[in-house]
């Protein structure tokens, strides 16, 4: 499966669009990696334990997003946009959803 963020795949024409395709991932951070992220406030610096959580998150979207193409008889995604959102009280959850058309090269 060829996943593109563009409108087109160079040097492959799209022959059909199979329709949109979407995947979504709601995944809860726990309270120690909120306790180091809030020191990483502090002191400064990257918080991996998160960063790892949003790869993941991001990953498991993409991956829902390409069965539904793959059910539609699709081998490659266009135009595919991937948004990020905290939800839950305090922001405790991390939405990622992914969107794009399903389309056959």
């Amino acid at each position: 499966m060829i996943l593109s963020t563009t409108p087109t795949i160079e040097g492959h024409p799209i022959r059909d669009y199979r329709g949109v395709v979407t995947g979504e991932t709601i995944i809860g951070a726990n309270i120690v990696k909120d306790f180091f992220a809030g020191i990483r406030d502090i002191v400064g610096g990257r918080s991996d334990s998160y960063e790892q959580v949003l790869r993941q998150a991001k990953d498991t979207s993409l991956k829902e997003m390409m069965q539904r193409a793959q059910a539609l008889g699709a081998n490659a995604i266009v135009g595919i946009d991937i948004d990020y959102e905290t939800i839950g009280n305090n922001g405790s959850m991390l939405m990622v959803a992914t969107s794009g058309t399903a389309v056959l090269i």
